[in-house]
């Protein structure tokens, strides 16, 4: 992978991981979906895994998340806009 793309790959995973704390860090956003998101968070900055992987684990976890219908549309409109940006990382 050349230098370049992974530089922008990180600063998406960096912009993604940010907004995704956002919702892990809210207090309108249930307990249950804040422990997802911080899993996912966790997932993103898991090293030992590849880069690929480690998105689409997160993607699959916040997809799924995405569709609980007790999720304040802030919460859901963010994680949105972070699987946008997780789904742009080309590995």
């Amino acid at each position: 992978m050349s230098s370049k793309r992974q530089r922008e790959n990180e600063q998406k995973l960096a912009k993604a991981i940010s907004t995704l704390q956002t919702v892990a860090d809210s207090t309108i956003t249930p307990r249950n979906i804040r422990k997802i998101v911080k899993d996912a968070i966790l997932m993103l900055n898991d090293t030992k895994l590849d880069l690929g992987v480690r998105v689409a684990n997160a993607i699959s976890v916040l997809d799924e998340v995405s569709q609980d219908p007790n999720m304040p549309s802030f919460s859901r409109v963010t994680i949105w806009s972070a699987l946008s940006t997780l789904e742009s990382i080309r590995d």
